[in-house]
């Protein structure tokens, strides 16, 4: 067994997305800087609703899914499908564009904090053109896990603690993405399995936290070197921070906006669906 390290950290960038929301972008920033099968990951965060309140207005996408976890705040999601979920603290919506989908994200409150994340997860050439899906997975529903650091919330993926084998709310996805959120206590400690073939990256998004001798930067992919495990450690005040990791699919990527093929002639037909209403079709 290898414990792994960081080898690389990728600062999350304050911009802007949807109709004005104020993100912070870390994988993503450029097209070059991604981690597959992981083509974005948005950290939002404020209690002022005019980095929030314009939300995302109707949009398409096609190609990847997209997997959006609510720390504090309330959005609504409602596509073409007929699809309306309530996004509330600790939930998880799971959508998969496929072939095409057109959904809104917008937020159901006028004031106070709004924050979580948004991952975009690669689908391979063979299911981007599958159909479009959504799931709705309620706080409850995602598995919690106590160990002796703290808690763990498996949202998606599998995870072997004390030689207990553990679901998370998601698997079967081609990928195998591993999606936790990792809540420490003050000078907590937790060690997990990392499989070996996945890439992976930490996100600390509170308190302070090390791999190894290693600090983790706050509001950073902090990229996983090779290995099977990771310890991470958190520091006096505790610490919150996320892990992913996933099966990489090793394709050409081609992205224009909210579409994500292997090839510009994909993406060309992707446009002229859009812009002929057949995306969805």
């Amino acid at each position: 067994m290898t414990l792994r390290s960081v080898k690389q950290i990728i600062p999350a960038l304050e911009t802007s997305d949807g109709a004005g929301v104020r993100i912070k972008r870390s994988l993503g920033q450029h097209q070059s800087v991604r981690l597959d099968p992981f083509l974005m990951l948005d950290e939002f965060g404020s209690s002022e609703a005019a980095d929030y309140i314009a939300g995302f207005p109707s949009h398409p996408h096609r190609g990847f899914e997209t997997v959006t976890y609510m720390i504090e705040g309330h959005m609504l999601h409602e596509d073409h499908l007929g699809n309306r979920g309530d996004l509330r603290n600790g939930g998880v919506q799971w959508m998969t564009a496929g072939r095409g989908i057109i959904h809104s994200e917008m937020p159901q409150q006028e004031g106070g904090m709004m924050r979580g994340f948004q991952l975009w997860l690669n689908l391979s050439a063979a299911e981007k053109m599958t159909d479009a899906g959504y799931r709705d997975i309620q706080p409850e529903d995602i598995p919690e896990l106590a160990v002796s650091g703290g808690l763990i919330r498996l949202i998606a993926g599998t995870v072997t603690v004390d030689g207990t084998t553990h679901q998370g709310a998601v698997t079967g996805r081609s990928t195998e993405p591993l999606y936790a959120d990792l809540q420490l206590n003050p000078n907590g400690q937790v060690t997990l399995p990392v499989p070996a073939a996945h890439n992976g990256m930490l996100y600390l998004y509170e308190g302070d936290a090390s791999l190894g001798d290693q600090a983790l930067r706050r509001s950073a992919a902090n990229v996983l070197d090779d290995g099977d495990r990771i310890t991470v450690s958190a520091g006096a005040s505790g610490a919150r921070l996320l892990l992913i990791a996933g099966k990489p699919i090793g394709e050409p990527v081609v992205q224009y906006g909210p579409f994500v093929m292997n090839t510009r002639e994909e993406i060309e037909q992707a446009l002229r669906d859009y812009r002929d209403g057949r995306l969805t079709a």
